[in-house]
């Protein structure tokens, strides 16, 4: 993936401003291309090429994002939310919700009440541990740098796609100077990312994290059978405008990794 900061596609960045300034509206790949004065072949090309997905999967991730932020913020039904965000039935938005963010729309809104009581339970459980192991054929670890000094965890994961959509493949929490691993990972092409929770975020900032540190991989991770991969550093930074957006509830990944330490439930994806 490219790095829109090198200044390289400077009028992707001008149409990402305008996607966002109009997620209520169609957005074609006609429209958006003529916009760049692309060809709509180039556009969809040059749009995968620097950011990994598609025009309409990123138009569809922002919506995605905006819905959230519209739960959190006002009283408006789902269905209204739905609707105003350009999706034909409410039971096509609250499947895609579900399936990005890992509950449903009302489960969503409702969960601001626990989000602050989850990471409370994280800082006092006492389980926190190295994540470095010794390295193995199977496994995928790594470790962190940071721009900006913070203290909390870090939750990274490994994605079936360049974006944080959904559940990742394998997952966990860590402290930023444990690093991590990740064994038993099945051969196949990962995107690596994480992003940072201080200790003491309030619901709204653990739910919308919009200005937490994120990192991804330069580019994506190939684990082949019996082959030793590359280990991995990730330097977390404070987010970029070409960033995409953090879809999957962290206070869920927060709760299913406190059962998963304490025996009380299956936990994250991947081989434990």
């Amino acid at each position: 993936m490219g790095d829109f900061v090198s200044g390289k596609y400077p009028e992707l960045i001008e149409v990402m401003k305008y996607i966002r300034q109009n997620l209520h509206e169609p957005l074609t790949i006609e429209q958006l291309s003529r916009y760049v004065s692309y060809s709509p072949f180039h556009f969809i090309r040059i749009f995968k090429q620097q950011t990994g997905l598609t025009p309409q999967y990123y138009i569809a991730s922002l919506r995605l994002q905006k819905a959230k932020e519209l739960l959190m913020t006002t009283s408006l039904p789902v269905r209204d939310i739905a609707m105003e965000l350009g999706y034909r039935s409410l039971g096509t938005f609250t499947t895609r919700f579900g399936r990005s963010v890992g509950m449903t729309p009302a489960g969503f809104r409702n969960s601001a009440a626990q989000a602050a009581e989850h990471l409370r339970r994280l800082a006092d459980a006492g389980i926190w541990h190295s994540g470095r192991e010794p390295a193995s054929d199977d496994g995928v670890e790594g470790s962190f740098r940071t721009e900006v000094p913070f203290e909390g965890i870090v939750m990274v994961g490994l994605f079936g796609k360049p974006i944080p959509d959904g559940l990742p493949d394998y997952g966990t929490l860590v402290r930023a100077d444990d690093g991590f691993r990740f064994s038993g990972v099945k051969p196949g092409i990962y995107y690596l990312m994480a992003t940072t929770v201080s200790w003491g975020m309030q619901s709204r900032d653990l739910l919308l994290p919009d200005m937490t540190l994120r990192a991804r991989s330069a580019s994506p991770i190939v684990v082949r059978h019996g082959e030793r991969t590359p280990h991995q550093e990730l330097t977390l930074r404070p987010p970029r405008f070409d960033d995409p957006p953090i879809l999957i509830s962290l206070p869920l990944l927060m709760e299913m990794f406190y059962l998963q330490q304490t025996g009380r439930g299956s936990g994250l994806p991947g081989p434990r």
